[in-house]
């Protein structure tokens, strides 16, 4: 039972919320142009989808997260896998790798528009960076989490260092890796948003920059649960992608309990 349980109680959860915030609206007399109902934001939706236009944005939202997203993931689990293995060039890159991190992305983004221009390529690269971090240090972490017991039966088996990363390091990294990923395509659909938000002519964020200085704010509302469709999709596609790499992990079995 508990195994269906989600099923059940996510959207009896959201029906509660959809519920609560159509009684708010109705019993304080909310003005639409401050929080319009759940109905409205619905049709607003809708008007929206039947608008071939709008796929058109949602395209090139999609390509600027998966583009960055991929980027991030093939530097960070390559950068990650060397600064694992490599102790004395982590410690030496430690603080500029922490500085970074701490430093607003956010920040960048005029940086990035002077670069790269007003185009996909600057989202595409500030969904990079943003996604880069948290793929790179969960990659780093799964190196380093090696049980030393397996590296020696590796080298008492005479195994060669690509067959001791192949089959010990790296599989002990991949729920560290998939666990980074997952946080990196959440931050990586943000990453774009807020790039079109504040440089861009195209995409989802670019929709609710205009729906917003159109003073329509429930069509804002619809762009907006766009958004939250399309990051739900993505992060689940990974997810998803986890359940097919690790398998014999314990994140993917207990979840199948």
């Amino acid at each position: 039972m508990g195994k269906y349980a989600a099923w059940v109680a996510t959207p009896l959860v959201l029906a509660l919320l959809v519920l609560i915030w159509q009684f708010y609206v109705v019993v304080f007399e909310v003005s639409p142009f401050i929080l319009p109902p759940p109905l409205a934001v619905w049709h607003a939706t809708v008007e929206l989808l039947s608008d071939p236009k709008t796929y058109s944005h949602i395209a090139i939202t999609v390509y600027e997260t998966v583009a960055g997203f991929l980027i991030a993931v093939v530097i960070g689990i390559v950068f990650g896998g060397l600064l694992g293995k490599i102790r004395w060039l982590e410690r030496t890159l430690n603080p500029l790798i922490v500085g970074l991190q701490v430093m607003p992305k956010v920040a960048l983004i005029p940086l990035f528009i002077v670069w790269f221009g007003f185009g996909p390529t600057s989202k595409v690269v500030l969904a990079a960076v943003i996604s880069f971090f948290p793929i790179m240090t969960n990659t780093i972490l799964g190196m380093k989490s090696v049980e030393p017991g397996h590296r020696d039966v590796m080298l008492a088996l005479n195994a060669s260092r690509w067959q001791t990363f192949k089959e010990v390091e790296l599989q002990n990294a991949l729920p560290f890796i998939m666990t980074g990923m997952e946080v990196g395509i959440v931050l990586a659909t943000i990453g774009a948003i807020v790039g079109e938000y504040l440089g861009g002519s195209q995409g989802l964020g670019y929709m609710a920059v205009a729906t917003l200085n159109a003073f329509d704010v429930t069509s804002m509302f619809g762009v907006i649960f766009l958004l939250t469709i399309l990051g739900l999709v993505l992060y689940f596609f990974v997810v998803m992608l986890r359940r097919f790499v690790t398998p014999w992990h314990e994140a993917v079995t207990s979840s199948r309990d």
